[in-house]
């Protein structure tokens, strides 16, 4: 629809010079005003439905725009999401937000706007170069001489605007990662006093931005504004040609108006295709980046025929002879790694910090896979599972605490965003949440702000834990989970958890032996990366 009208506000544009060639020559030079009347009106009323037509054009322009973009946006963060950490660990989140906006940003302008402007361009140039011959072959060889020089220019700047394009994307990609990151440690930053060192690191990066930017500026000027004075020039040899050919009486003055309309008009399509050049010298460098995101394939892959979780009475868990390292010039974290825990018991795993007790619940969730060995639930290797249902059903709470702009409720009810008032009173009971809830403004309506910066560490790892009870989980994992509390709270949130959840398999991964205490089975790691049972 956008193309068809855009063809067809085209093809009335072309038509109003025509019109003029006979108001001037057969209305105003003949005399005939009744003639130049009905012509004035036909002129008239070809603007107005231009203008009509352009506008319902707008409206299906923008909306079309805005839909690819949007999707296209969409598509690139839910990619991003079946990455693995190790992908997320590499990138800085400034430069995957850049990627995100500017450069995706970039990526449709072209597909969208380029795509339109190009068909729009040829098909007004086609017809304007047509009616410009039919009404001066010697005057339209004169507008095209000079066309191979802009050809020959845009030729010659294409590495400066690739390399000045690619520039500032990676400037505005240092520049958001730094914002992240600060607006993320406000508090340490304020605690260390280095809110100075930080402005002037802002600062350094915002120069760098500055003097890039304005050399890709000037760089996409000059790409463009020479190619215009060249279109100039050709049209002011067309003038003194034309104005020539007039005064000698070889083409009648409203012949030279029309053709210059004519002109007038190719000119602009002309700088347009020019101009795409350089515009897809800047998409060009936008793909690329948007591509080392999407062309980069998820480590972790979905098995084609995934199977059914198992009941929670079946859920044990087992680690055989498993092997694991995160890179291949890095020393193993896991050094052939075996452990059974039956379905409904609960494990106790300790050891140093580094020693790979998180290492271990990553496996289980598959976040990554071993390179040797097999991880299960309930007898069949984790591989092959559905990847959203495994990591919902194995619910882990770890003592760095992931809250989200919203109220408490919202960020109970995250992970289970249907669920009845009766269950989540019954999780917010359960992990403590309802005692400092019951003191805050709005209850469980309490807006926390960003990151929850109005909670403390316990009470937000309290509402975590609210949140994975909330999954009604097969295995229930807390990693340091009860760091953040007091002794007693610990015991009381560990007590309500083995009454909840008494036929579910429970692993907690703590340094005080406190949390540790009732637990079935007991593992630790040492220093080499081996696991012992302690019983």
């Amino acid at each position: 629809m956008v193309l068809v009208l855009s063809l067809a506000s085209t093809f009335i544009g072309l038509l109003q010079p025509y019109v003029t060639k006979y108001i001037i020559d057969d209305g105003l030079i003949a005399g005939d005003f009744p003639l130049l009347a009905w012509l004035c009106v036909l002129m008239l009323s070809l603007a107005i439905f231009s203008a009509l037509l352009g506008a319902v054009n707008r409206w299906f322009y923008v909306d079309l725009s805005s839909r690819i973009l949007l999707g296209m946006r969409s598509a690139l963060f839910a990619h991003g999401l079946t990455l693995s950490p190790r992908f997320h660990a590499a990138m800085p989140p400034g430069q995957l937000i850049a990627r995100l906006d500017g450069d995706i940003a970039e990526v449709q302008r072209f597909a969208v706007d380029s795509l339109l402007a190009s068909v729009n361009g040829v098909i007004a140039l086609a017809g304007a170069l047509v009616l410009m011959a039919s009404l001066s072959p010697l005057l339209t060889a004169i507008a095209l001489v000079l066309v191979p020089a802009i050809a020959l220019f845009l030729k010659w700047s294409r590495p400066f605007i690739t390399d000045a394009t690619r520039r500032v994307r990676e400037r505005a990609g240092e520049v958001t990662s730094f914002l992240v990151d600060a607006l993320s440690a406000v508090k340490l930053i304020q605690a260390t006093g280095t809110r100075a060192a930080q402005g002037r690191r802002l600062d350094e990066l915002n120069e760098r931005f500055r003097r890039d930017t304005l050399r890709m500026q000037m760089t996409n000027y000059a790409a463009s504004h020479v190619p215009s004075l060249i279109t100039t020039a050709s049209t002011v040899i067309v003038f003194l040609a034309g104005g020539h050919m007039v005064i000698n009486g070889s083409l009648t003055l409203g012949t030279l108006i029309a053709f210059s309309a004519y002109l007038a008009r190719s000119t602009g399509p002309v700088n347009t295709l020019f101009g795409l050049y350089v515009g897809w010298q800047r998409a060009k460098v936008s793909l690329q980046r948007v591509g080392e995101v999407r062309e980069r394939r998820p480590e972790i892959r979905e098995s084609p025929s995934p199977v059914a979780l198992p009941v929670a009475v079946d859920a044990c868990v087992r680690f055989e002879d498993v092997w694991f390292r995160y890179d291949d010039d890095r020393p193993e974290v896991l050094k052939g790694v075996s452990l059974f825990i039956p379905a409904g018991a609960k494990a106790a795993v300790s050891g140093a910090s580094g020693a790979g007790k998180s290492t271990l619940i990553d496996l289980l969730q598959r976040h990554y896979d071993p390179q040797r060995g097999r991880v299960e639930i309930g007898g069949r290797d984790v591989r092959t599972f559905r990847l959203d249902e495994l990591r919902r059903r194995v619910a882990v709470v770890s003592q760095e605490t992931v809250l989200f702009q919203g109220s408490i409720r919202d960020n109970v009810r995250y992970v289970c965003p249907d669920a009845s008032a009766e269950e989540l009173d019954r999780v917010v009971r359960a992990a403590r949440v309802d005692d400092f809830a019951a003191v805050m403004p709005d209850g469980l309506d309490t807006a926390l702000g960003s990151r929850g910066v109005k909670l403390s560490g316990g009470q937000r790892q309290r509402i975590a834990i609210a949140r994975a009870l909330l999954q009604d989980p097969l295995i229930l994992v807390l990693d340091e989970a009860t760091a953040s509390v007091d002794r007693e709270t610990e015991a009381e949130i560990i007590r309500a958890i083995d009454v909840l959840f008494p036929d579910r398999t429970r692993i907690v991964i703590s340094h005080h032996a406190e949390a540790r205490a009732g637990c079935d089975r007991s593992f630790s790691f040492q220093s080499d990366g081996r696991l012992q049972a302690n019983g």
